[in-house]
């Protein structure tokens, strides 16, 4: 053990963690001091191979218990049912408390267990009541029922997990009572031949499935958890009880008094240890830790595979396989005999030596077995490998973290349970990035899950290293991340962020390719210019909207419109946005920017939102004024002329109780000419010097639409038409009167004269006037206007084109 110098454990607190966890050491001077003396105690974290890791003079109140959560959280219980939670390098993650009942009445006892949530916590108060939580994660306070006539502390207590519920095993003299969170209580009465006055000391295996209990009388009692099995009674002949009443695995218990061991099995066997200096003895699953001054043993039943290998005289498959193995390598031709005798189970000799190889501990002893697998395959035409390449390189992985470097002695079955993957997560957790990386390339493990993972805990705990500046810490991660896959930077970033690096996590978001991922932080950094430029240079108008909307949150109305006016890109989109859900937002944009001209455009269209004809024409009035700072002559007179004819429009409605409202000038003079008022439609042509030739084709379409072919004729013979009569000949066929048409016909020029001819449906006599005219092209258009129906003229359109075309 690295600590033998300086460590003597009697003196200290012991608590381990689980699964070759760390172990912490608790030295009170208080308690062991000559004189009175009122320092507080030492709290100090080392590896399972004796190597410090932390150290903390405790600065907070009086601690009651200590111990291990299943994550390697350091969890401390004080006397007023406070817990602290801190990690194994001492730096504190949380507290919470266990009720109002035990920090009044104080706590006197405590246990901190495995349940099947996790890791859980039980307290018994001075008045003799028991709170428990489940689960220290999501601490939630349980008050298990009163044990009747409970006067005095118990003798002993345990808690048990059954059925995914926790109760508590309450010793009341020789009698045990069982409680739970419902108020059951329920009196036990275990099978015990010897007369019991107390049990002094409690213990329950790892797996919740077995109990051991020490009697006053020196007897130990080995049953099953719920007390209805009983497996043996021991008589240590102890009059006191152990210091540490433990389990090895699920098939032994053990109990230390002083620096005697003594192991008891289920079958009544024993044996007993003796020490040179006091140990402290921690559970596993498949066996017992056992840490003194100088050493770190490891105690667990011999696997039975291991003994068919080697119990003397095994005829064993794979004793056989073994010995074979053996002689082969010394030249004997015994190695063939052996071989001979096992050649019909040499499959099972070759995954027994596998099994036995992952349970030793000491490489020296894993290589002949392993030797000895691999030589039995051999004779194997269609055995799978896979077994035995797995079995290599699980015990590669576990040699290297048993070295006392990393100091974490697993075995096998422990990371079998375990798993792979939380075993690189404590060498994470210990920030031995380097093996957890090894560790992934040598099981070939994704990057995403892996190498990648790890180097992003690896910059994580390097954005805290307070005595290095920002550009070194930015420069060293990006040069040893670079652009490997799975890693985010802005992870990093909100990372420094959070341990108050602001300039760091501004470096690191450089490196971030994903803007998507850089803008939020920026945002929550208030590094709001930064963030818009990043938008805007990803092209993503949706983040550029996100960062647009956060600054005219966070910004009054006048700093948000300067931040965003020297960017066109992003002015352009807020713009955008302003059009279709905020107009007047958009208004008092242009406002400020002095944009006279979409100021002016924004008053017009709100003018058409207005319900009331005053307001409306107010709002064209400030627009028309908006115009005339623009300099803008056109879009002033015409907001000039929109007001005359709104009021014009006003006054129509009123005298001839008809809509004009809305309507523009055209489809005012059109509906004014379909309700024949043709004077007041001329007097609008003439007040708004609508041109004549829009002025005429409105008409005729006018008239013809209402059929007033009286009014139609009359008006082609009015002054010169600025229209030719083939708009007339196309209104008369638009509606289908034919015979009107005709009379227009006569009057068209003869350009015209073909076309005119098929739209009134002379077809005939188009082709006939096409070819007087020697027009091949309008031949062509009559072509292509005859349907199938026409074939006769098809023909002699044909027939015309081809003269046409000898000539």
């Amino acid at each position: 053990m690295g600590w033998s110098d300086i460590v003597d454990i009697s003196k200290f607190e012991v608590s381990a963690a689980p699964y070759g966890g760390p172990i912490a050491l608790l030295k009170d001077e208080s308690k062991t001091a000559r004189v009175q003396v009122s320092t507080k105690p030492i709290i100090t974290v080392f590896t399972a191979a004796g190597k410090q890791i932390s150290q903390m003079r405790w600065n907070s109140g009086s601690i009651h218990k200590m111990g291990w959560s299943h994550t390697e959280d350091l969890l401390f219980v004080q006397d007023d049912g406070v817990v602290l939670v801190y990690d194994m390098f001492l730096t504190f993650k949380k507290t919470f408390g266990m009720g109002q009942e035990a920090k009044d009445v104080k706590v006197i006892d405590c246990k901190i267990f495995s349940s099947y949530q996790g890791t859980g916590i039980a307290v018994l108060t001075s008045t003799y009541r028991v709170f428990i939580i489940n689960s220290v994660d999501d601490p939630r306070i349980r008050r298990l029922a009163e044990v009747p006539g409970l006067s005095s502390a118990p003798s002993s207590w345990a808690v048990i997990n059954l059925d995914r519920q926790s109760r508590a095993l309450i010793a009341k003299g020789s009698e045990l009572c069982l409680i739970d969170q419902g108020g059951q209580y329920q009196v036990q009465t275990p099978d015990v031949s010897t007369e019991v006055t107390q049990f002094l000391a409690m213990s329950l295996s790892f797996n919740n499935r077995c109990l051991a209990m020490f009697t006053d009388k020196g007897v130990i009692w080995i049953g099953s958890s719920d007390l209805q099995k009983k497996y043996c009674e021991f008589n240590t002949k102890s009059p006191t009880p152990p210091q540490q009443l433990s389990w090895c695995g699920a098939g032994a218990v053990v109990g230390l008094w002083g620096n005697m061991m003594l192991v008891v099995g289920p079958d009544k066997d024993w044996i007993n240890f003796n020490f040179d200096n006091p140990v402290h003895l921690v559970e596993e699953e498949d066996g017992l830790r056992i840490i003194g001054k100088y050493q770190h043993e490891f105690l667990y039943k011999v696997p039975e595979v291991t003994e068919k290998i080697f119990k003397i005289g095994s005829m064993e498959p794979g004793a056989m396989l073994f010995e074979a193995s053996k002689e082969f390598y010394k030249g004997s031709q015994k190695a063939d005999e052996y071989i001979r005798i096992i050649k019909d189970k040499l499959e099972i000799a070759v995954s027994q030596c596998i099994e036995a190889a992952g349970h030793e501990i000491d490489p020296a002893k894993q290589k002949p077995l392993l030797r000895a697998a691999a030589f039995g395959k051999c004779f194997l035409t269609d055995y799978n490998p896979e077994a035995y390449v797995n079995m290599c390189q699980m015990l590669r992985v576990l040699n290297q973290v048993r070295n006392h470097v990393i100091g974490i002695p697993l075995t096998y079955s422990q990371l079998q349970h375990l798993s792979m993957p939380i075993l690189i997560d404590r060498l994470v957790l210990r920030k031995l990035f380097y093996y957890a990386v090894k560790i992934c390339q040598y099981l070939k493990i994704a990057d995403a899950e892996g190498a990648s993972r790890i180097l992003a805990h690896w910059a994580c705990y390097k954005v805290q290293q307070k005595n290095e500046d920002d550009e070194t810490i930015a420069r060293a991660i990006n040069q040893k991340l670079g652009d490997t896959p799975g890693i985010s930077y802005s992870d990093i970033a909100n990372h420094a962020l959070e341990e108050g690096r602001p300039d760091l996590a501004t470096r690191l978001l450089d490196f971030e390719p994903r803007a998507g991922q850089q803008v939020p932080l920026l945002m929550k950094m208030h590094k709001d210019n930064i963030a818009l430029s990043k938008a805007i240079e990803s092209g993503d108008t949706d983040l550029v909207y996100t960062v647009l909307l956060h600054l005219k949150e966070s910004m009054n109305q006048g700093e948000f419109f300067m931040a965003i006016r020297n960017m066109p890109i992003a002015y352009a989109l807020f713009i955008q946005y302003c059009r279709q859900q905020n107009r007047k937002l958009m208004e008092d944009l242009f406002y400020q920017e002095d944009n006279f001209q979409e100021e002016g455009t924004c008053k017009v269209v709100n003018s058409f939102n207005e319900d009331r004809m005053e307001d409306r024409i107010e709002e064209l009035k400030l627009a028309q004024a908006c115009f005339t700072k623009a300099k803008n002559e056109f879009a002033k007179v015409q907001t000039e002329e929109q007001i005359k004819l709104l009021k014009y429009q006003q006054r129509l409605e009123e005298e001839m109780n008809r809509p004009y409202l809305n309507l523009s000038l055209y489809q005012t003079i059109y509906r004014l000419t379909l309700a024949n008022n043709h004077k007041v439609a001329e007097q609008l042509r003439k007040e708004f010097k609508v041109p004549d030739r829009r002025f005429w084709w409105l008409k005729i379409n006018a008239l013809g639409e209402c059929g007033d072919w009286v009014e139609l004729e009359r008006f082609s013979k009015g002054k010169k038409a600025p229209v030719g009569m083939e708009a007339f000949v196309e209104v008369c066929a638009k509606h289908g009167n034919m015979k009107e048409a005709m009379k227009y016909l006569v009057k068209v020029s003869p350009e015209q004269k073909v076309k005119c001819l098929v739209k009134v449906g002379e077809r005939k006599k188009a082709a006939e006037t096409a070819f007087e005219n020697k027009n091949e092209e309008e031949l062509s258009y009559v072509l292509s206007k005859c349907g199938p129906s026409d074939k006769q003229l098809v023909d002699t359109i044909r027939g015309m084109k081809q003269q046409l075309s000898r000539r």
